[in-house]
């Protein structure tokens, strides 16, 4: 067998002198060597010209039986004295030098590291020889409830110290012998698939596990130790909270508790996120907080997620969610729309047009009584004396409108409107909203001539101009020639004012038992000299009274049947003048007729132009008014078509009407013939050009006056009797 001194000789490098500082040598020692001692470890390369100087080991003060290191003098080995142990000490830093006796250094330092090999050694132990753990219901499958913890002492990372984690046993092995599984390295016990779903049917409230570790990695032998794991089954705790309602601005010393989470498991982390972003946390406890004053404006909800982890950041179990709603209060100012340029509204624009909306907008939540805006003029204020205002403003809407006082071209009005949140109500925010309104012109005079005189019809119905017409170029002839003449005759239409009566109401009291044909009152005209009326009841709905047609006279058509002492009984009377209309009747065969009560109606033909040119009026049931409904028509005989409708009968009756030109005395005109003695060709051209420049410089309006129907009357002409006379 070789020596160990001369095996470490033979695999030692000899090193030769160097001239600088010789660099660091390692050496490697078994630990706990079972072979003769001293054992040598290398060779220094001391220099031979140096042999009468001294070799100094430092760390054992130059002494060989002191420490486990020494220096053979003769040979220059190094040399351990004695086994190592690598959990005592696993490496020794160490100096050598060539020193005289004065202690001059002739070589070195040598740096040499002297390292103890590992050798397994140590046996592995669990940090708790029984470990408890809570497991709740509801725990993931494969996220570690309890991590086991062992510790070898031999050399890190090597194979003596790699440790593996298994279970030997479990009990009981019901719902199923494999509940749990625990991760070989790192020792983190968990639920097993399996356990996970037979978890919540099993009865069993504990369950011992039996676990080992072991050294050596994956190898079957090494050194191994044991522990209990005693794991509790309990009830969930885990459940969602109800939403949290916070006031926004809320005055409380912060942080502010709200609510409360709790895992029931054992080893528990709470982990708080909040979408988005917010001002909340949580502690150890499960303890929720809001750390400052929240606005509903910025964020009006948030969701925030509770996570409840392991040591390594696992979840247990899906986070709880919780919503956060903001309350709103009362903390922003109706804010007005900008202010719009300048309104334009027509003058004599009707009551009720609308000049602007107004929308002001305020922050606070939508459709509560803090956002509820309502509007109040402020300006124009009502001016005293006079009733109604310019404007107004819907309260609820907004809307600007105009009211009953009439404005006036050129007026600049500003308008402050109020707007309101709370609806109003004492305490609540305002803001001032301003519309500028500028009232413009329309063109709603007509031009007048201040000196022009108006033609009158009880001064002159009508005026003969006579035009004269001359050549502008003198003549060429045996004589100048006469001026030709033309006579105009314009007339003057006369224009009715209104019928009006002498009072604007009647009264009469009648007794109960008056009987048929009782004289009441009569209505009059209050000009009954000038002109002659027709009058008419229009809303007699009980048929108790008749009016005579021309006299006014009012008597009761019947006796008063139904009536009670003291009742009141109205009807209108229609006035209208006897010159200008024809009365239309229905068919005299109709025994309703003779009563004057007959179910008729009465309307103009289908005829487009028989409805421009014409208007017919229902007098009362059997009678109507026909007039011209335009100030001129075609001078001839006219057929109006007049629909006559009786219950579900229909008839057509045809007015036949002749319309003329009237002359001074009322009577129709009529065209004449050629004139005798006509001038010569020249003389009549300038004529008809002279005529046609006077009507066109005059352009004066000629009225026309025309007899509708005289009174009726059996012995009057073909053209004023009822309808039936003249089909």
């Amino acid at each position: 067998m070789v020596p160990a001194w001369l095996w470490l000789l033979c695999v030692s490098v000899p090193q030769a002198l160097p001239k600088a500082q010789p660099a660091e040598l390692s050496v490697e020692v078994p630990e706990n060597y079972g072979g003769n001692f001293p054992l040598y470890l290398t060779k220094l390369p001391l220099p031979r010209e140096g042999a009468e100087g001294q070799i100094v080991l430092s760390g054992d003060s130059g002494k060989a039986t002191e420490g486990p290191f020494a220096m053979d003098p003769d040979s220059g080995f190094l040399l351990v004295t004695r086994a190592l142990d690598r959990e005592e000490q696993a490496e020794y830093q160490l100096q050598v030098t060539l020193e005289m006796q004065d202690g001059h250094v002739l070589w070195g330092p040598q740096p040499v590291l002297v390292h103890v090999k590992d050798e397994n050694d140590q046996v592995p132990h669990f940090s708790q020889a029984i470990y408890r753990a809570r497991l709740s219901r509801g725990t993931r499958p494969g996220i570690p409830f309890l991590f086991l913890e062992a510790s070898d002492r031999d050399e890190p990372g090597t194979a003596n110290s790699d440790l593996r984690f298994h279970i030997l046993s479990q009990a009981p092995a019901q719902p199923s012998p494999d509940m749990f599984q625990l991760e070989p390295r790192l020792g983190a016990l968990a639920l097993s698939p399996k356990g996970s779903t037979s978890l919540d049917h099993a009865l069993e409230r504990t369950y011992q596990l039996l676990v080992q570790v072991k050294d050596m990695g994956d190898q079957a032998s090494g050194h191994q130790a044991t522990a209990t794991v005693e794991v509790s089954i309990i009830e969930s705790t885990w459940v969602s909270l109800e939403p949290i309602h916070l006031a926004e601005n809320l005055k409380v010393l912060y942080p502010h508790h709200m609510a409360q989470v709790h895992w029931s498991g054992g080893d528990v982390h709470y982990h708080l996120e909040s979408h988005p972003p917010g001002p909340f946390e949580v502690n150890a406890e499960g303890n929720l907080y809001v750390t400052r004053e929240l606005d509903r404006e910025a964020q009006a909800e948030y969701l925030l997620q509770v996570r409840a982890q392991n040591s390594h950041g696992e979840d247990y179990a899906a986070p709880l969610e919780l919503h956060v709603l903001v309350m709103d209060e009362n903390d922003n100012v109706p804010i007005c729309p900008p202010r719009d340029p300048t309104v334009s509204i027509p003058e004599l624009s009707p009551p009720g047009t609308e000049v602007t909306r107004l929308s002001a907008e305020d922050a606070d939540a939508p459709g509560s009584p803090n956002s509820h805006v309502v509007y109040q003029l402020l300006s124009p204020e009502p001016e005293d004396g006079v009733e109604g205002r310019a404007f107004q403003v819907d309260p609820t809407s907004g809307s600007v409108t105009l009211g009953v006082l009439p404005l006036r071209a050129g007026q600049n009005i500003l308008l402050l409107v109020l707007a309101m949140d709370l609806a109003g109500a004492e305490g609540g925010f305002s803001s001032t909203c301003e519309v500028e309104v500028a009232v413009t012109d329309i063109n709603d005079h007509a031009p007048e001539f201040i000196t022009s005189q108006n033609l009158s019809y009880e001064a002159a119905p009508s005026h003969e101009v006579v035009v004269v017409v001359q050549s502008v170029a003198k003549l060429v002839g045996p004589g100048p020639g006469p001026g030709a003449t033309a006579t105009v005759t314009v007339l003057v239409e006369r224009v009715m004012p209104p019928p009006k009566l002498d009072q604007e109401s009647y009264e009469a009291s009648v007794p109960i038992s008056a009987p048929a044909g009782s004289f009441l009152l009569t209505i009059q005209p209050s000009d009954p000299i000038s002109r002659t009326l027709r009058f008419s009841l229009v809303n007699d709905s009980e048929g108790w009274l008749c009016i005579e047609k021309f006299s006014g006279e009012v008597h009761t058509a019947q006796s008063l049947q139904g009536a009670q002492p003291g009742d009141t009984y109205t009807v209108l009377v229609e006035a209208q003048d006897t010159d200008h209309g024809l009365i239309v009747s229905g068919p005299s065969k109709d025994p309703d007729l003779a009563s004057g009560h007959g179910p008729y109606s009465f309307t103009l033909g289908p005829n487009p132009t028989v409805q421009r040119d014409w208007r017919l009026q229902t007098l009362n049931g059997s009678h109507a008014y026909l007039t011209l409904a335009l100030h001129w028509v075609e001078p001839r005989e006219h057929i109006i078509p007049v629909v006559v409708s009786h219950n579900a009968q229909m008839w057509q009756l045809l007015v036949r009407v002749i319309v003329c030109r009237c002359n001074v005395e009322g009577q129709c005109m009529r065209k004449v013939g050629r004139m005798k003695g006509m001038p010569t060709k020249l003389s009549a051209v300038g004529i008809l050009v002279g005529t046609l420049v006077a009507i066109g410089i005059f352009l004066i309006l000629i009225f026309t006056h025309w007899t509708m129907s005289r009174k009726k009357d059996p012995d009057q002409p073909a053209d004023s009797v009822p309808l039936k006379a003249t089909v």
